[in-house]
């Protein structure tokens, strides 16, 4: 149909042409024979200019299909988000698994939001943190969010956010504030920690100092006022702390403790992630709680299965399935691989028993000079010669220069606690310990060792080396796969690279990963493994946060003497998504003490594993916290290797005590309850993407843009080529995770994309006048013959207007029938939608005003919940903004600095009061009720068109 184009006058509806929809006339102004008007759009609420040849008479508009159905489905998603849909499912890579949906529900089902995530080891605590933390953001209730993890785990939290769910996060380095703050010095009481709304920092580097040698007071208070002050005064609306287990400290003094207190008491909204929060020892668990909620635990004796329940959030894994209801991990093989020395590995063998005599020697000599720093360098010693002789080597090598040239730094090494020691890596164990101060006759030790392993690497091959590539064609042709992927640990660099070069040189390609590579450099090597590397050769600290499922055999090259962080390697690959059975290969060497003491130690840990359940010993132990006991086992096993028996019945043992108190305290954490594979599956299968998906390729014609298909790219869903009416093009672009998935070169469209949120939101109006389009649906009755409307209810308030979606259906005796509006909705965002012809002028403007009374019966308690709704909000965010301001002008108050602390308390009550203002004038509401769709089903139109087809 021709548009016609007219004179109009003021008060009279037409069609904005430009922008396909209608407005009214609200001024014409007409001078040298040209005539310029300006109209509002009900769409927008805006009153804009308008030509003569953008507006057309409203009844010479034909209404068509993409218009019905982008309206129709943009309706659908915008309705759902308003009730309550949870969105991180849907606009996140990420599909839940029962028990992280279980997780998702449970944190959002209250107010206030402060719980412990305790799902065991491998769960995906983190997605179910970054779930929480996506669907505050996506209901507006959070903006600034902190994240508190150890220095090993910040790469991976960056990467999984980032990843799953488009969220960055900006790493802040404490040490580099001194000098940003010398660069803003205009500004001095401008807080650093305020530049970035989405900040990670490592744990250890934003703790308060009590003291440090050398270090005057001023000194001590401007680190901690950089670091952990301006921090805690930050404003952070959610704080999320991971290992969270580690704040519990052994008393209300230590400097973990403190950090998390003020960081609970600075944040309406945290949450805490520990797999091992309870470790047997009530008083640091109480003290964990404590950061939840002080009030609910006042001492040890409110420690209670009532009082924990409420703010856990656990689940084990022997409850844990997949959507289809089966068990969600698989069991794994693991095995010592024994290498056995051959006659051309002499030189080899001699190397490390002189090398374990050095160990011996210094060891006992740190112990009688009580120079436990020069112990912990003994202890690497020994490690290093067991993995590689490139390793020990270079470490000599490095050790000579510093005995030659004695290092100032020795004594910042002295002031490590074994604590600390403990989560260092082996490289950054070997920087940190190669500084400390000599013993007696060490330097001429040193070089006799560094000329034997000169002359050992020379010699020949590396034992373990030459077993690792026998086991690699060993187990390409036990599973069948000349293209087998192994993943390759060491702890150390050296070893690294001398594996590297070996399995290279032999036709492998190879990747590597290690603690000095940044994020870039770490993707590219994990794509080349994925893609063409059949090998990668990881350290510990390379190897942090790594998922990589599609890899199943794991070799661990050398062997970290605390079997937990064996458990952490293994990891890497036994997760949530692995379709195979893990195969984990621990190298060993034969006739070593090392050897001995993991066959007895591995024996005995399977007992316990029996006793206590499959992966139990990792899954309640930190694994910092019993490094020292290990350590301690495989040293005295050094000095006495006659007492291996005795010393590994006392490491289990002590286990043993540590695993039963915590099984003795497991009801505390313990919740039973039911996963729903079928409600995850709803999730995966949630129509959400593809009501988004209608609602934008139909709705970019009428704004200036285009949708085609793709159809030279394959998979389950469309592919479409996008045209945005900026002009911006997406050459590939999807509409859900599996097409997605299947296509990784195609964009993902989510409603996280400013422009997809536009289109959804700019649902048009039907207005008194306009044409009613009379459409053919398939898959409704003959007997459905009537006019079908979607009417908007929207509560208009300042800042927080809500709005839902209501569809009427009325026949032609001029009956209502809701179960048939609802029916004819869901029709029209699944079913072919034709438009077969137009109702005339007068029944068009007939059955508008006959839906309008329906509608306005209809929508009357609809709009009562919404107004009950906003008033309820309203206190809500009252008593959040209340209970924020005291937590943080107590936060306030710990500030050292009078001036400081009184000009940030004022900022405070002034951001406060502000807040308290925009609440108020938010309690004034208006009611609106508008239609925005409107067609006639006419039975008669539909046989007719079954009759032709």
């Amino acid at each position: 149909m021709t548009q016609v184009r007219r004179d109009f006058t003021i008060g009279d509806w037409c069609w904005f042409t430009r922008l396909a929809s209608p407005c009214r006339v609200i001024e014409r102004h007409g001078v040298w024979g040209d005539v310029a008007y300006r109209v509002w759009l009900p769409a927008k609420d805006a009153v804009v200019r308008a030509r003569a040849l953008d507006l057309a008479a409203l009844e010479s508009v034909r209404p068509s299909v993409e218009q019905i159905l982008h309206t129709t489905a943009a309706a659908k998603l915008l309705d759902a988000l308003e009730d309550n849909l949870l969105l991180a499912p849907i606009q996140s890579s990420v599909v839940p698994l029962p028990h992280q949906l279980y997780a998702l529900n449970r944190a959002i089902s209250r107010d206030r939001i402060r719980y412990l995530l305790a799902d065991e080891v491998g769960m995906g605590k983190t997605i179910e943190a970054g779930l929480v933390l996506r669907e505050l953001k996506l209901r507006g209730r959070v903006k600034r969010i902190l994240v508190v993890a150890p220095k090993g785990l910040v790469r991976q939290w960056q990467a999984e956010m980032r990843s799953h769910f488009g969220e960055p996060f900006h790493f802040v380095e404490p040490a580099a504030l001194a000098a940003l703050r010398q660069w803003r010095e205009d500004d001095a009481e401008d807080n650093p920690w305020r530049m970035h709304d989405q900040v990670i920092c490592a744990l250890d580097s934003v703790k308060p100092l009590e003291a440090r040698r050398g270090w005057t007071l001023e000194q001590l208070q401007t680190y901690n006022r950089e670091r952990f002050e301006d921090l805690v005064s930050a404003a952070w609306d959610l704080v999320i702390i991971d290992e969270a287990h580690r704040m519990g400290g052994s008393t209300e003094q230590v400097a973990r403790y403190k950090l998390g207190a003020a960081l609970a008491e600075a944040s309406p909204y945290l949450l805490l992630l520990s797999a091992t929060p309870h470790q047997g020892k009530t008083d640091q668990f109480m003290r964990l709680m404590q950061l939840l909620d002080r009030d609910a635990f006042p001492d040890e004796g409110s420690v209670s299965r009532e009082r924990v329940q409420p703010f856990v959030i656990r689940t084990e894994k022997r409850a844990a399935i997949n959507t289809e209801g089966q068990p969600l991990f698989r069991p794994r093989l693991t095995r010592l691989h024994a290498v056995a020395w051959q006659a051309r590995h002499a030189a080899q063998q001699q190397l490390y028993e002189a090398v374990t005599d050095y160990v011996r020697h210094g060891y006992n000599q740190a112990l009688a000079a009580k120079q436990r720093h020069v112990g912990f360098l003994m202890i690497l010693m020994q490690r290093l010669v067991t993995s590689s002789t490139a390793a020990i080597r270079a470490t000599l090598e490095k050790r000579q220069v510093v005995l030659d040239t004695p290092q100032t730094q020795a004594r910042l090494f002295e002031q490590v606690s074994a604590e600390d020691w403990a989560e260092l890596d082996g490289e950054a164990q070997v920087d940190l310990a190669l500084q400390a101060e000599g013993f007696e006759r060490e330097k001429a030790e040193v070089e006799t060792l560094l000329q034997l392993a000169r002359s050992t690497e020379a010699a020949g091959t590396d034992a373990k080396a030459e077993s690792l590539l026998e086991l690699i064609y060993k187990l390409q042709q036990e599973e069948a796969d000349p293209l087998l992927k192994v993943l390759v640990f060491t702890e150390f660099v050296p070893t690294q690279a001398m594996l590297t070069n070996y399995l290279e040189s032999r036709g492998f390609a190879a990747a590597t990963l290690n603690g000095s590579m940044d994020m870039e450099a770490r993707t590219r090597t994990l794509q080349r493994f994925a893609q063409d590397a059949r090998v990668l050769i990881s350290t510990d600290a390379g190897g942090e946060g790594l998922n990589l499922q599609f890899c199943h055999v794991i070799v661990n090259f050398d062997m970290p003497w605390n079997p937990m962080r064996i458990e952490q390697r293994i990891g890497r690959v036994d997760r949530i998504g692995q379709k195979h059975v893990v195969r984990a290969l621990n190298f060993v060497l034969e006739d070593t003490v090392e050897h001995r003491v993991r066959q007895v130690l591995e024996e005995k840990l399977a007992v316990i594993a029996e006793e206590f359940g499959v992966d139990k010993a990792a899954d309640v132990m930190d694994s910092a916290e019993v490094e020292p006991v290990f350590d301690e086992l495989f040293v005295r096993s050094l000095q006495h290797p006659e007492a291996i028996e005795q010393e590994t019945d006392n490491v289990i043992s002590t286990l043993r005590t540590t695993l039963e108190d915590s099984r003795a305290h497991s009801d505390l954490l313990a919740m039973p309850h039911d996963l729903d594979a079928g409600e995850a599956r709803r999730w995966r299968d949630h129509p959400a993407q593809f009501w988004l998906e209608r609602a934008i390729v139909n709705g970019l014609a009428a704004r200036g843009g285009a949708a085609s298909k793709n159809g030279d790219i394959g998979g389950n869903g469309d592919i479409w080529r996008v045209r945005w009416p900026d002009g911006a093009e997406s050459p590939q672009v999807c509409f859900d995770a599996r097409t997605a998935d299947e296509n990784p070169a195609a964009q993902w469209l989510t409603l996280e994309d400013p422009r997809a949120r536009a289109l959804i939101g700019d649902t048009p109006r039907f207005v008194a006048g306009q044409p009613l389009p009379v459409v053919r649906v398939t898959g409704l009755p003959e007997s459905v013959s009537g006019v079908w409307s979607l009417w908007e209810i929207a509560l208009g308030a300042q800042g927080a207007s809500r709005k839902r979606f209501l569809p009427v259906f009325i026949n032609d005796e001029g009956r209502p029938f809701v179960p048939t509006a609802k029916r004819v909705w869901d029709l029209l965002l699944t079913e072919a939608v034709s438009v077969q012809t137009v109702a005339d002028a007068e029944e068009s403007a007939h059955w508008f005003d006959v839906s309008f009374a329906v509608a306005s019966a209809q929508g009357e308690s609809l709009f009562a919940a919404l107004a009950e709704e906003h008033r309820a909000r309203i206190k809500e965010e009252r008593d959040r903004a209340t209970y924020a301001f005291d937590a943080r002008f107590q936060a306030i108050g710990r500030i050292g600095l009078p001036a400081v602390r009184e000009f940030r308390r004022h900022r405070l009550q002034t951001e406060h009061e502000a807040r308290l203002a925009v609440l108020d004038d938010m309690e004034t509401t208006m009611p609106e009720l508008n239609a925005v769709a409107m067609v006639r089903i006419d039975a008669k139109a539909n046989r007719n068109c079954e009759g032709a087809a």
